[in-house]
């Protein structure tokens, strides 16, 4: 019953194609008619066959330019059984693409015209064949006088037998489509290029906005995690102290909850073109990012220009130096500014303040320094040793093409950074 209803399926995709060739039939039998200066279109099996192998060459040629390649698709998934891979949505069709579409398109509507004219005339045949031992009367059949009744049983076994090849065909014929269907409607070389291309920057963004999460809430709950603490042990004797700090931990909770705010907001766009490309492609100034994309978050990606703001809410003493930043691209300063505050949440995670923070441009280049002393608890020694905090900043710093050393130096931590100023990320 299965083998049944896989047989029916797949007849109705030869079916579908000899009705797709037939508007090119009828525009190839009239134009045949006045060629030969007949008025009436011609139905002779001659002329047809000569029709049939004229059309060809045009059914190919408008398969490069129909939109055909979806429908043929659905055919050969719905119908033929087989599993298309699909190409890019919204990639723009290239040649090589058109001419397997137009290579599948023809060869769908020469094999489905072919098992469509044998269905037409075989089966009604059979039938005819069938009905004859029951019914009188003298039909001619393909030129010879039969006899009804019982003397027809012979013609009643030659339509059945035709039924067999006309089987085999249409099976060997849907086998052979079915079998070249993935080739022919999958993507193509370059389409599976573009496809991993753009697989690769949905994991290179997704990566990117990882480490900002990363470095903004780890950030975040270091100075909350440290605030806590100082309040808690001058709550009782100096309570304007508590508050001050107990006001730190709200506006670092409420800066946590905005970048998490902006990244989600960034994954929740995965359908958009613009949300998936990788940062070179992005706006490279200070601007709000989400000026042009009403789904984005307006909260602009934080830049060096926040660099004071979020020493202020360290929640320990940092000495900041910064020189003039205007050179600085958009893109450059806001990896900049993440590379910073995960080296100040390292800082206060495992040393001891106060922490030293250097920033400027000489030669080209931008230069970040952050140093701190070395807490003398176990554990606290080598800033970023238990997470991914040296590591993230690497990878900022790699994908800037910049240089980086972090390490002990005399009793503390340093971390020294040069990021060109024409590098992009």
């Amino acid at each position: 019953m299965r083998w049944n209803r896989s047989l029916a399926r797949r007849w109705s995709c030869l079916i579908l194609g000899g009705a797709l060739l037939m508007p090119y039939m009828m525009v190839g039998v009239l134009v045949s008619g006045i060629l030969r200066g007949d008025q009436t279109a011609s139905v002779l099996l001659p002329t047809q066959i000569g029709v049939f192998a004229a059309v060809l060459p045009v059914v190919a040629l408008t398969g490069l330019f129909l939109p055909v390649r979806s429908l043929e698709i659905s055919a050969a998934e719905g119908l033929l059984g087989v599993r298309v891979e699909p190409g890019v949505p919204g990639a723009r069709r290239s040649w090589q693409e058109r001419r397997r579409t137009a290579a599948w398109y023809t060869m769908h509507l020469a094999v489905g015209g072919l098992a469509s004219g044998f269905t037409l005339a075989v089966v009604p045949f059979t039938v005819v064949s069938l009905a004859l031992p029951f019914v009188g009367g003298a039909p001619d059949m393909l030129g010879y006088r039969v006899d009804g009744g019982w003397q027809a049983v012979g013609w009643a076994a030659a339509g059945v037998a035709l039924l067999v090849p006309l089987v085999l065909l249409v099976h060997w014929s849907a086998a052979l489509l079915a079998r070249l269907a993935p080739p022919l409607l999958g993507p193509t070389p370059a389409e599976r290029l573009a496809a991993a291309e753009e697989h690769a920057r949905t994991l290179a963004q997704r990566n990117r906005l990882a480490r900002e999460l990363h470095d903004s809430v780890g950030h975040a709950l270091s100075v909350v995690t440290l605030q806590a603490a100082a309040a808690g042990r001058v709550l009782d004797r100096d309570p304007a102290l508590a508050r001050t700090a107990l006001s730190a931990i709200e506006q670092s909770a409420r800066s946590a909850l905005e970048d998490l705010d902006h990244v989600l907001g960034l994954l929740r766009e995965d359908d958009h073109p613009a949300s998936d490309r990788p940062v070179n492609d992005r706006p490279t100034d200070d601007r709000d990012q989400g000026a042009d994309d009403p789904g984005r978050s307006r909260e602009p990606a934080a830049t060096l220009a926040r660099l004071p703001e979020l020493v202020a809410g360290a929640g320990v003493p940092v000495r900041l130096e910064a020189g003039d930043l205007a050179a600085v691209p958009g893109s450059v300063s806001r990896e900049a500014y993440r590379i910073v505050q995960e080296a100040l949440t390292n800082a206060i995670k495992h040393g001891r303040p106060p922490v030293d923070v250097t920033v400027g441009v000489r030669e080209h280049a931008l230069h970040l320094e952050v140093v701190n002393r070395t807490g003398g608890e176990p554990g606290r020694g080598r800033p970023g040793g238990g997470g991914r905090g040296v590591t993230g900043m690497r990878e900022r710093v790699r994908l800037l093409g910049g240089e980086m050393d972090a390490g002990p130096r005399e009793g503390g931590w340093h971390v020294r950074v040069r990021l060109p100023l024409r590098s992009h990320p």
